[in-house]
């Protein structure tokens, strides 16, 4: 990511910005709830069980709940909604000037809103009104849509908590809707039976904005949304921090710390999803990252306080190295696994390739993709979490809908081969690879009628096909006669949705089942073999 020289010349750099130095602005300054809510952090760690340590951390065990859930949904709102141009990072990149593929965000900003020191991100706020949010409609939608779980964004990387927070007065509740948005839908969330979420971005928020003298986000008064104006965001080089990322420093730690513990106390949830900020790169392990001891400390708290209030343990979702496997649960953002992964995992992806948070020409996916994806990441011991991205006003594109209700549709019929089940011998078989690199899904070619996937629960098989064949017949290689996977004998073969009997036959070459001459859902089908 970025070597010792670079991080050696930002810290350079920082020392010597003697403006910045010795008339701090207080907005700059930590923020005087910080201290004694890192003490009270401290003691409910002090009392346990968990100690901020891997060791004791390694002791995790996930609740059984989560597992059987496979399904839910995440949300990106917040005032990137506003312009709702090129993507949810339209707040970096609207101030950064180098020329990019895709959409030039800086020329759209002048040429639409003028230039970033008169109309910076913050002037978007004002605009994001919410005035049509209605919780329940929401979670009643992600009920109909089969979610087991909800997680929205508590605060994304432009530094807006879209609760009531305590650190900052840049937040939903006193500014934009002027409504506590997460309490809003973690009571509508568990009225309706899911468990309930947050997810923090709020790591990346160090060098999220790109900074310059003639931009608002400069100015040190607006430093609890923007961040510090750090003086190494002022280098050519800002933009790039995939090769330039300088550590986080223990006041930002502190502060991310206080924030994280606050959505904890506030709205007890059930998963806590960490975006990739808490870890400098893909590669940087968990004892090395520079993070490590406010991680520890975070995730003893959560799992202290949730334990002690009677409900199961709180789930953390990390990307990359950021925990020990057994500490956490692995998420892997636009990708999946090529084979099982023992330690349970969750893909999050969203209803759009093109973006997280609602922009204008969204390019969607369809349904009968997203079914495939949700089948293949259950197959491999993993769930899935989809995110849709509401208007700034507080409604959820119809497209979005759409698509949900069209998932949903499938689960009615074919969810006994999803919830509550677990990976059998091997995950599937067809020739069709999936991609496994961080943020690659567009990599991924459709699914043939050769591919199959495996669930199973108690002593039922389920085989689902990703593509009905054109001859109305398949045959299921890994059921063959004699085949160490599958040496009993089949009493029965059935498909989901259907009364319809069906005529099937098994010897050396597989399992083959003609199947029915109406289709009982839409996408992928099942059959549920029995012994």
């Amino acid at each position: 990511m970025f070597s010792k020289s670079t991080y050696v010349a930002a810290i350079a750099v920082l020392m010597t910005s003697v403006s910045y130095a010795e008339s701090p602005h207080p907005a700059t300054l930590p923020h005087p709830q910080v201290e004694p809510s890192i003490a009270k952090i401290n003691s409910v760690i002090d009392k346990g069980p968990f100690k901020a340590e891997w060791s004791s951390l390694e002791g995790y065990e996930i609740p059984q709940w989560y597992k059987d859930a496979k399904f839910g949904i995440f949300i990106h709102w917040g005032a990137y909604s506003v312009p709702a141009f090129g993507s949810e990072w339209y707040p970096r990149q609207m101030y950064i000037k180098q020329e990019r593929r895709g959409d030039n965000f800086y020329k759209h900003h002048i040429e639409t809103y003028g230039p970033q020191k008169t109309f910076g991100y913050k002037d978007f706020i004002p605009d994001f009104k919410a005035e049509k949010f209605d919780a329940a409609q929401w979670a009643k939608l992600f009920k109909d849509t089969g979610a087991r779980y909800v997680i929205p964004v508590a605060e994304h990387h432009d530094g807006f908590p879209m609760y009531d927070c305590s650190f900052t007065e840049w937040d939903a509740t006193e500014m934009g809707p002027k409504r506590d948005v997460i309490a809003e839908l973690s009571k509508a969330v568990r009225s309706e039976g899911m468990k309930f979420g947050v997810s923090s971005h709020r790591a990346f928020n160090w060098m999220y904005y790109v900074r310059d003298k003639d931009f608002d986000n400069a100015d040190p008064q607006y430093a609890r949304l923007y961040g510090r104006p750090m003086p190494f965001l002022f280098q050519e080089n800002a933009w790039d921090y995939m090769n330039f990322f300088p550590p986080q420093d223990q006041q930002f730690k502190d502060d991310w710390l206080a924030r994280s513990c606050e959505l904890i106390d506030k709205y007890q949830p059930d998963v806590f999803w960490f975006d990739f900020g808490i870890t400098p790169n893909h590669d940087t392990t968990y004892e090395a990252n520079s993070y490590a001891e406010h991680l520890k400390k975070f995730a003893a708290y959560y799992y202290n306080a949730s334990s002690k209030s009677g409900d199961d343990i709180g789930i953390i979702n990390y990307k990359f190295n950021a925990f020990p496997e057994s500490a956490a649960v692995l998420d892997k953002e636009r990708s999946k696994m090529a084979e099982i992964r023992k330690p349970f995992w969750q893909t999050d992806t969203a209803v759009s390739a093109s973006s997280w948070g609602y922009t204008e020409n969204q390019r969607y996916k369809t349904p009968d993709r997203l079914v495939d994806d949700l089948v293949d990441i259950v197959s491999k011991n993993g769930c899935l979490l989809l995110n849709v991205g509401p208007r700034a006003d507080g409604t959820i594109p119809d497209e979005d809908q759409a698509i949900l209700k069209a998932i949903g549709s499938w689960l009615k019929i074919n969810g006994e081969a999803i919830y509550d089940t677990t990976y059998w011998k091997t995950f599937g078989e067809g020739p069709t690879a999936v991609s496994t690199g961080h943020v690659s899904e567009s990599k991924d070619k459709p699914f043939t009628a050769q591919d199959l996937r495996f669930t199973t629960r108690e002593n039922v098989l389920y085989v689902t096909g990703l593509a009905w064949p054109k001859n109305n017949q398949i045959t299921v290689k890994t059921l063959a006669r004699g085949s160490e996977h599958y040496p009993e004998e089949i009493a029965s073969v059935t498909m989901l949705g259907s009364d319809q009997k069906l005529e099937w036959t098994r010897d050396e070459k597989g399992l083959t089942v003609k199947l029915p001459t109406e289709k009982p859902s839409q996408f992928a089908y099942v059959l549920k073999v029995t012994q």
